[in-house]
């Protein structure tokens, strides 16, 4: 009789065990389960991708929402950069327009071969058209392209909606012959032999980059992110000419708002700290830049004159117009 209760005991501790299991393990299914509150799933978006000027490492990377006017919302989740540019960053259940921004950390210069540390008032920026509650986007290239359409799309009627969103980033992508600057993996021309494993489209997209630290370089700058800075001012009124809004670019990075010495705008309101931006820093500049790059020692990839031929006769031959 002992013997009886006992195994009854057992067997009433088990049927509790395997109950409370099953309870346990019907909050789940559509997400992660909250603590505390009721227990209500909760989506978990992820946003990962590249950040390059250069593969950038132990950088901030930042999302951001789009509010419905346009403009850039609070933050909604943060990461960092490995030493190859990765980064992930979990944004919850946001969906929506998103724009993400890189700051600090550190790249290889292609036209010095030198580690530089991003400017403090320099970053590299995309902007995201829809992002979808819940699900993984992968593959996202923030680059200095990314960052042009940007702000070309914060400038345009209506701000970084999702329609200005891609048709900045398609603009972006049509003017320097990439299928898509915000998720076409750039070519590296400092890695030897990297021409062979790259399609045209991304061996545009890294030299195009290339170019941009080749002409800062030919043009006496100290950091060549600064450039990203310069082109991201030159874009926003939709045409690549040395000015925004009638204003002249002064060269050297910084804001744009005319405030901060060795750049921003040639309005009066600040000491120009740097050179005065030619008009055809973004078209034939640019193709010079790139003709330079590759026919210099630095350029490991294996890509030739030739291979770039259309894009520098492209680029030297464009009046400058994005939209």
């Amino acid at each position: 009789m002992r013997a009886s209760k006992k195994v009854m005991g057992v067997l009433i501790s088990g049927v509790l065990v395997f109950s409370l299991t099953l309870i346990a393990g019907c909050g789940g299914g559509g997400g992660t389960v909250s603590e505390g509150g009721g227990g209500t799933p909760t989506l978990a978006g992820t946003v990962s991708g590249t950040a390059i000027k250069g593969p950038v490492a132990n950088a901030t990377v930042t999302a951001f929402s789009i509010n419905a006017s346009g403009a850039r919302g609070g933050a909604i989740g943060t990461g960092k950069t490995d030493a190859q540019g990765n980064f992930s960053i979990q944004v919850g259940d946001y969906s929506g327009p998103m724009m993400l921004q890189m700051t600090g950390g550190s790249y290889m210069d292609e036209a010095t071969g030198m580690n530089t540390n991003m400017a403090q008032n320099d970053s590299l920026t995309c902007v995201i058209p829809s992002m979808p509650a819940g699900p993984m986007m992968s593959g996202i290239q923030m680059t200095p392209l990314t960052s042009m359409a940007q702000n070309m799309a914060k400038f345009m009627t209506g701000g970084m909606t999702a329609a200005n969103i891609a048709a900045a980033n398609n603009a972006v992508s049509q003017y320097f012959s990439i299928n898509n600057v915000l998720f076409t993996p750039p070519m590296n021309p400092l890695v030897q032999n990297a021409g062979q494993g790259a399609d045209q489209n991304m061996k545009n997209y890294g030299m195009t980059i290339a170019a941009m630290s080749q002409y800062a370089n030919m043009m006496g700058m100290q950091n060549s992110s600064n450039m990203v800075t310069d082109m991201m001012n030159d874009v926003a009124d939709g045409q690549m000419n040395g000015m925004m809004g009638g204003l002249s670019i002064v060269m050297g990075g910084g804001m744009m708002d005319g405030t901060t010495p060795g750049g921003g705008m040639m309005d009066g309101t600040t000491t120009p700290g740097g050179k005065m931006m030619p008009a055809d820093a973004g078209t034939g500049g640019m193709a010079t830049a790139m003709m330079k790059f590759i026919q210099s020692p630095m350029n490991k990839s294996g890509v030739t004159v030739q291979d770039m031929k259309a894009l520098m006769d492209k680029l030297s031959a464009s009046g400058g117009i994005m939209l």
